[in-house]
């Protein structure tokens, strides 16, 4: 994903489909590569990295169960 539009609409069609809540559990920041590990109240759980340079992110990954996500949430699982 590249772009602030692309970015900004993609987040917004994400957090429109569930009721998302991050709790942070553990933040590790070593020079400009920052991790952040969370929960949200259902406990699903994921971990995020992230590379920072002048003070914006540069890169960013995430990891969480998505089909957790779905289930948790009552959202269509797509088919196989």
């Amino acid at each position: 994903m590249e772009g602030r539009s692309a970015i900004r609409e993609m987040f917004s069609r994400e957090f429109a489909s569930a009721d998302m809540t991050c709790i942070p559990e553990l933040i590790h920041e070593a020079g400009e590569v920052a991790i952040l590990e969370w929960r949200d109240p259902l406990w699903l759980r994921g971990c995020g990295f992230f590379t920072v340079r002048e003070r914006r992110i540069a890169f960013q990954r995430g990891y969480w169960d998505k089909l957790s996500l779905l289930r948790l949430h009552g959202l269509p699982i797509p088919p196989d």
